[in-house]
């Protein structure tokens, strides 16, 4: 078992981040930027600024880079290829995405069909980000 190329996981990840950026300006900043504007009026707040659009960017970045270093360390166990890049688009999905989303919906500050559908896109757009990810990503191969 050799040891996770780091620095493929950040070639990767970033890769994947990108597609992930991709995918939440089409939802966000697109297809509910309307609902958005509403949801944040409701709330006394102030549209999404540019600088809440740069972070929202490098959690992206973050969660591909995540999710790609977890295929890199659970293909020991689970083989090389799309099944594995499976495998840890799902918890990453589980994790970053649906638990993330949990608490501003059981609170009720986000309604339920945003929620729902970021959580949809979102299983898409991690399942596709860490499929490309996990083919860049090679150990000595």
């Amino acid at each position: 078992m050799g040891r996770i190329d780091l620095g493929r996981v950040v070639i990767g990840g970033v890769v994947a981040g990108i597609i992930i950026d991709i995918f939440e300006f089409v939802l966000n900043g697109w297809y509910l930027a309307g609902q958005w504007t509403s949801v944040m009026a409701s709330l006394n707040r102030a549209p999404v600024g540019t600088n809440a659009i740069i972070a929202f960017n490098i959690v992206g970045l973050f969660t591909g880079i995540a999710a790609v270093w977890t295929y890199a360390a659970i293909r020991p166990r689970f083989g090389i290829g799309p099944g594995t890049a499976f495998i840890a688009a799902l918890l990453t999905w589980i994790t970053a995405y649906v638990l993330s989303d949990a608490a501003p919906a059981i609170m009720g500050i986000f309604p339920l069909k945003i929620v729902g559908t970021m959580i949809g896109v979102g299983l898409v757009e991690i399942v596709v980000a860490t499929m490309v990810g996990a083919y860049l990503y090679r150990e000595g191969e």
